[in-house]
């Protein structure tokens, strides 16, 4: 048997209830969880999709994304298990901590991204 067909998948209510309280700002529709970061522009979109294809590929566990000039959404399903799995809440909380990352509430020797708009990456007010 392989690895896939033991990966337990999900009902849609523990989905619902896995992301209300692990992932508030994810939702579930047409059996994808499903997340839109806002950036500030393309190449704050490159960004982000950069960042997600990282852990994608380290995770070995790839989302569908869909990308616009100021926006990114994240789509993660298991394909071999037809359905959500645990491998998906997984990444998802991955992605989740490191694009929403902002250094500067950390304290610590990291600034952030300046408040000029010229170096706007995420919005984190929308996002």
């Amino acid at each position: 048997m392989s690895d896939a067909a033991k990966e337990r998948t999900y009902s849609e209510p523990e989905i619902l209830a896995r992301l209300q309280q692990e992932l508030p700002r994810w939702t579930y529709e047409g059996g994808w969880i499903r997340r839109t970061y806002k950036t500030a522009s393309w190449k704050s979109t490159l960004m982000v999709i950069n960042t997600v294809g990282h852990l994608a590929e380290a995770a070995w566990h790839h989302p569908d994304l869909t990308a616009s000039y100021a926006w990114v959404e994240v789509r993660l399903q298991n394909h071999a298990a037809k359905g959500i799995t645990d491998k998906d809440f997984s990444l998802a909380k991955k992605i989740e901590d490191v694009v929403l990352w902002q250094p500067a509430k950390e304290g610590g020797g990291l600034e952030g991204t300046p408040a000029d708009q010229r170096f706007a990456y995420i919005d984190y007010k929308k996002s």
